[in-house]
């Protein structure tokens, strides 16, 4: 079989329009090549979300070695803006243009060609499993989660897994992640009694128990950083009372905040934390505070050891440059992977990512499907 092109698998999976939850062909492109290499390609659709589950090599006690990404995108915003087709998958001066390239389809499809030569090529002794979602930007109910029921379900399994997620901050090889960050939002609404702002002791204005609110949140210290993460923040993301007046007493205030935590934490603590700081406001102040939390994922790490040495290195053999393991950015699916086995997230460079004119070096490309299939000869010999 000829070795599969990643360059022209990712303009493929480019021209597929698949703004979440949208799959626009994208998984079918996969299938058509996964299919005739030999991988059993089982859909797992769920919540009108697409997903595709592909494996190579016989169920069971064998080691198998899994691949995870996604192939929605992020919307394109304003197509005036872009110099390039945003799903036209243009290539200029040796770069690709358009939506996803970055993130990630460059990456599923530079893990999707290293997997299907490895297999044909040198047949592993062991399996290869590739799930792959179309949820990532969105919601992620029925993306990863629904891959993950269905294999246990099933009784599937990965034995490691590798994100193919951008990783890198500046340069091919820079930075793998070993982990990532908690995340959680609070949204808070004060509510008063609205009135005139000449007569303030006739009303009960929500502003000033919410200024202080916001004011004692931003600026906590959460903690100081661990071995492995930095420290957690706590950021306002806005505040806003719907009041165009300036002689009106709004009547109720609302607020949100976001909560990027390391492993000193939980999302069950840091909601009494919140929990608390809000009743001291209300008994305060003596009005009524309703709160809403989502926790999008909680912190985790896959601590240092065979995993995160076989991808650093096979992207040093590649790269000449060995990654440092980090757990920053924010979240990604590996946060539901870590519940099923070891992960590691290793991928391009990612300064474009849903950027305007978003875009990917052809070069890197090839350079990440070579990496990829180092990984699997090492992880199989």
């Amino acid at each position: 079989m000829t070795a599969i092109d990643p360059v022209d698998l990712t303009a493929k999976l480019v021209r597929c329009a698949s703004v979440t939850p949208e799959n626009d062909g994208a998984l079918e492109v996969l299938e058509a090549v996964l299919t005739p290499a030999g991988f059993t390609c089982t859909r797992v659709d769920r919540g009108g979300i697409s997903n595709l589950f592909a494996r190579w090599g016989a169920k069971g006690n064998t080691r198998c070695f899994g691949f995870n990404g996604h192939t929605d995108v992020v919307p394109i915003g304003d197509e005036a803006a872009w110099s390039m087709p945003p799903f036209g998958a243009q290539i200029k001066d040796g770069i690709m243009y358009g939506r996803g390239t970055t993130d990630m389809k460059s990456g599923v499809a530079a893990f999707a060609a290293a997997a299907i030569d490895f297999v044909q090529d040198t047949p592993p002794d062991g399996s290869v499993v590739l799930a792959i979602t179309g949820d990532e930007e969105g919601d992620a109910l029925d993306g990863t989660t629904a891959l993950l029921d269905y294999m246990a379900d099933t009784g599937e399994r990965m034995d490691v897994c590798l994100v193919g997620e951008p990783t890198c901050p500046d340069t091919m090889g820079q930075m793998m992640k070993i982990g990532r960050r908690g995340s959680m939002t609070a949204w808070i609404t004060v509510q008063g009694k609205q009135g005139h702002s000449a007569y303030p002791h006739r009303a009960n204005n929500p502003l000033p128990p919410m200024v202080r609110l916001m004011d004692q949140l931003a600026s906590m210290t959460l903690d100081d950083g661990t071995d492995h993460f930095d420290p957690s923040t706590l950021a306002v993301v806005t505040v806003d009372t719907g009041n165009p007046a300036t002689n009106v007493i709004p009547a109720a205030c609302s607020a949100a905040v976001n909560i990027r935590f390391n492993d000193t934490h939980s999302g069950a603590s840091l909601t009494t934390m919140l929990e608390e700081q809000v009743a001291g406001i209300r008994q305060a102040y003596g009005v009524e505070i309703d709160m809403r939390i989502k926790i999008s994922g909680e912190s985790f790490i896959t601590p240092p050891g065979a995993l995160s040495d076989l991808i650093a290195t096979a992207v040093e053999a590649e790269t000449g440059t060995k990654p440092e393991m980090s757990t920053t950015g924010g979240t990604s699916d590996a946060r539901f992977v870590k519940a099923h086995c070891p992960v590691v997230e290793f991928g391009l460079v990612g300064q474009s990512m849903h950027q305007v004119d978003e875009h990917v070096r052809v070069d890197h490309i090839h350079q990440l499907k070579a990496i990829y299939g180092r990984i699997l000869r090492d992880y199989f010999a």
